[in-house]
């Protein structure tokens, strides 16, 4: 299962990286920030309700390392997204996002450092393999021209995803509840603190960006709608195996990604070297493997 969640996740993840894109052009980092979360809240609590409706089941104790946890993630989530709109602006579409993959790298440091994850060494194979892949794939004839601002800001994008990625598997496993209840649970309330303290800061700092957003509403809608789909998908896989598995897999990303940057957002992506390609095939195979 956690295979197909990570699949759908992926796809759709390559849509919200789209949809931000474009909409980072005319709408500020925190605004696009927050298009990311402002629908999904609502989509989350639907989902977690109609888990109730089929399946009931006790409700979750939010107090202490778990409530933590989703707190963290939320915030580590909103530098995480601010940092890739950010990259959006100084790159292209896909050497941005392909940049912040190096998320599967540092969760898998963090991971056995910090966090008690178990790493086989052919997990170890394919993370560092699918790593090399994503800057091949993504960057290819442009990596020589990539700044330090650019490579320093997708790295913090990078590890600052790892971590939220990390801290949402901690939060669901300290919720005694059966899987799709915890991961709905954790996914709901991380959306919800994201907009609330984004909505809070925008209202009192840039009352602007909000009154942007509101003026190009199937763009945010399509952002938050795909955000919401690809969350789904990220946090019902964590909660079942470890979080590098789930980020190296989910770098099959790059082949929508590509596909989308040149098919509907019209940019060019020169990809000459086939063994990018090879290369984050053989990282999926080994991840699947273990």
């Amino acid at each position: 299962m956690w295979i197909v969640l990570t699949l759908f996740a992926a796809f759709m993840q390559a849509w919200r990286n789209a949809f931000q894109s474009q909409l980072s052009r005319d709408v500020k980092t925190a605004g696009v920030t927050l298009a990311r979360f402002l629908y999904a809240g609502p989509l989350a609590w639907l989902y977690l309700g109609g888990l109730y409706l089929w399946q009931p089941t006790d409700l979750p104790q939010l107090w202490g390392k778990g409530g933590l946890f989703i707190l963290g993630a939320a915030i580590m989530q909103i530098i995480a997204t601010a940092l890739m709109v950010q990259l959006f602006k100084l790159k292209n579409f896909a050497v941005g996002a392909g940049l912040a993959k190096s998320e599967a790298l540092v969760a898998a440091i963090l991971g056995v450092l910090f966090f008690g994850t178990a790493l086989s060494w052919l997990g170890w194979l394919g993370v560092l393999l699918g790593t090399i892949a994503v800057f091949l794939l993504s960057a290819g004839s442009q990596l020589n021209s990539l700044s330090y601002k650019t490579i320093i800001i997708g790295l913090g994008s990078g590890a600052s995803f790892a971590l939220t990625s990390l801290w949402v598997r901690e939060a669901s496993l300290n919720l005694n509840l059966p899987f799709p209840h915890r991961a709905a649970w954790v996914l709901a309330l991380v959306i919800t603190t994201q907009t609330l303290l984004l909505l809070l800061w925008l209202w009192c700092k840039d009352k602007g960006t909000l009154h942007a957003l509101w003026q190009r509403p199937k763009l945010t809608l399509a952002t938050s709608v795909s955000s919401f789909f690809g969350s789904f998908g990220w946090f019902s896989a964590m909660s079942l195996t470890a979080v590098p598995y789930v980020k190296t897999l989910g770098q099959v990303e790059v082949f929508f990604m590509m596909l989308i940057s040149f098919f509907w957002l019209k940019q060019p992506v020169q990809v000459k070297d086939m063994s990018g390609l090879l290369l984050i095939a053989l990282a999926a195979i080994l991840v699947l493997w273990v």
